[in-house]
């Protein structure tokens, strides 16, 4: 089809794309339920698509990816910055001019035999303060699909591109599926992103973490606001009086877990109600009170399915029942679905993430259970199906910041929650998160991961300049949220969790409110402010005798030995490292001396 808008440099740059790849055919995404169910049909025809059980599970499909093809690829995923400084040591680094060369050479003619789909997505409600506008260019249809549930795609935005003009140009293209010849490549100075060779939705759903993040936080320091790598839930008290909070973990410490949580059975009489506004990304901004607001720019979870079950996520359970994208799991004879740690018995048998035959107790050549699900199978589902789904989702100023939370997996060093004494120190405090190994990953177990405020793969410059964008947000804002810092993770001698998580962590997220409050005191220690365990409200929850006191304590030792990891993370960024954070570090240094 010719390729119809007002907007010359859309028309010139789809044009320019279109020379490139060669596709046999151009279709523009309009957002319509006829268009998108002509999509799933031509997607089932080609393979790309399995539907599932319609009755069981209605709207629902599984997809397979390549098996070299199954999660962010981080080596080769760069920032492409015309000084190298600019990306930063966090980054792995690429001349523009090298990049564009070298992805040219693999986008060339790769959509011969195929179909480029234009894809018109708004980050944020449309016409929002807030939105950024993308269009991406690609020759699948699993990226087409999907994007229709991760963002607002179709008609109205391209309407609105007809006003502003402004817009990220992704282009995205499977090619080969070559591992070899694979790029995620992030132009930020020329709001610019190119994927190729992958098919994998962390990859190629461009709106995700390449522009919600990498380029979004780029842009968001230019033009004075913050685009992280956090959840925004609401808590609603009996009063009906409701406080926002955003929250980042880094992978595994139950992000979305938390952002959907169901108040647990000893709570449950004081009324509290959650409302969620997302679980992976928030882009916040100085409004004109002076306070920090929110949103989540996207429209849908793309979730981590391995462990996902009723006791630790309830809510999502209830979510991916319909009109839900399915990757890498078992496919069950029923012609539904199953993956490590879902709800009900293990399956007999079934079809596993690579379409093999599979069997339950099946094991490999070196006695290791074969899994039915891959580790990182996801599924991609509309947040509207979410039983506790905000009502101020499509809200264009957002919600109002109360507090924000950052939170690590620490077996012995962190308490489980501590108040931060300002706003400075919760910049520290953000930019030395840490989390340990668990046997799950890679590496040697109870190594010290640094994440600063879990955006270290996702930040799109030098983080030395973002600590101090941080820094600056801080002296802007007349009423800045209070900083906290979690750990649900602590473990006694024997490596037992003392603490439950889960439902139970909104016991600790009470008493975080209540300090935004100054409703409660709270004990001055080195690190920060603690609970008096007497403030944490724990009816209906019984801990073993002395568990909450070593959930609280503060072991000075452990804290000067962390000191030395700080010490060594934050020389990387040599005279980038704004002053106030050495400031934090020797502040943190003497009290421990004299405590």
């Amino acid at each position: 089809m010719k390729f119809q808008t007002h907007n010359k440099k859309l028309k010139d740059w789809v044009e320019k794309m279109a020379r490139l790849c060669q596709p046999d055919d151009i279709v523009l995404i309009n957002g319509s339920a006829a268009q998108k169910e002509a999509l799933e049909i031509e997607a089932m025809a080609s393979g790309e698509l399995i539907q599932l059980n319609q009755e069981k599970l209605p709207g629902c499909f599984l997809h397979r990816t390549a098996p070299d093809d199954v999660a962010r690829t981080e080596h080769l995923t760069f920032i492409c910055t015309k000084k190298k400084h600019d990306a930063g040591p966090n980054n792995n680094w690429m001349s523009p001019a090298g990049a564009y060369r070298k992805a040219r050479e693999i986008f060339k003619g790769a959509m011969r035999g195929r179909t480029m789909y234009i894809i018109p997505f708004s980050m944020g409600p449309v016409g929002s303060p807030f939105a950024k506008i993308g269009v991406e260019l690609t020759d699948s249809r699993y990226v087409v699909l999907n994007m229709l549930v991760m963002t607002r795609a179709g008609d109205a935005v391209l309407r609105q591109l007809e006003k502003e003009d402004n817009f990220t140009k992704c282009l995205h293209s499977k090619a080969g599926l070559d591992i070899n010849k694979r790029l995620i490549l992030h132009f930020p100075e020329d709001n610019t992103i190119w994927s190729v060779g992958s098919g994998y939705g962390g990859n190629v759903l461009l709106g995700k973490k390449c522009l919600s993040l990498r380029v979004a936080s780029f842009i968001a320091r230019k033009e004075r606001w913050l685009a992280e790598h956090m959840l925004i839930m609401g808590i609603e008290d009996p009063r009906g009086r409701l406080n926002y909070i955003a929250a980042a973990f880094p992978s595994a410490c139950g992000k979305t877990n938390l952002a959907m949580l169901v108040p647990p059975e000893g709570l449950k009489k004081k009324g509290y109600r959650i409302w969620t506004v997302g679980d992976d990304i928030a882009w916040m901004r100085v409004d004109s009170d002076g306070a920090l607001w929110a949103i989540n720019p996207e429209t849908g979870f793309f979730g981590v399915a391995p462990g996902t079950n009723s006791k630790t996520n309830p809510n999502m359970v209830e979510t991916v029942k319909k009109d839900t994208i399915y990757t890498n799991v078992l496919l069950k004879n029923d012609g539904t679905i199953w993956w490590e740690g879902a709800d009900g018995p293990v399956p007999l048998e079934g079809v596993d993430w690579q379409g093999r035959p599979w069997r339950q107790g099946m094991v490999d050549a070196s006695g290791k259970p074969v899994c039915g699900a891959h580790a990182n199978s996801r599924f991609t589902t509309p947040i509207t199906n979410c039983p506790s789904a905000s009502f101020r989702l499509e809200q264009h100023h957002g919600v109002p910041i109360s507090a924000i939370i950052f939170g690590g997996r620490r077996q012995y060093l962190a308490p489980l929650v501590y108040e931060t004494f300002n706003w400075q120190h919760g910049v520290f405090s953000g930019a030395t998160m840490a989390s340990e190994r668990t046997a799950a990953a890679s590496g040697q177990v109870g190594e010290v991961r640094r994440d600063p405020m879990a955006m270290l793969p996702f930040c799109g410059y030098n983080m030395g300049y973002y600590f101090r964008h941080w820094l600056d947000m801080g002296k802007r804002m007349v009423k800045p949220p209070k900083i906290f810092h979690v750990n649900w993770f602590r473990t006694d001698k024997h490596g037992k969790f003392l603490w439950p998580g889960f439902t139970e962590n909104l016991r600790v997220l009470e008493w975080i409110l209540d300090r935004c409050d100054n409703k409660v005191e709270a004990v001055k220690t080195p690190i920060g402010y603690l609970p008096q365990p007497k403030d944490i409200d724990m009816t209906g929850l019984k801990l073993e005798v002395g568990a909450m006191e070593k959930l609280l304590e503060v072991h000075t030792e452990n804290w000067t030995e962390e000191l030395k990891g700080i010490k060594k993370f934050f020389q990387q960024f040599k005279k980038d490292l704004p002053e106030e954070l050495w400031q934090e570090y020797y502040a943190l240094q003497e009290r421990l001396k004299n405590t």
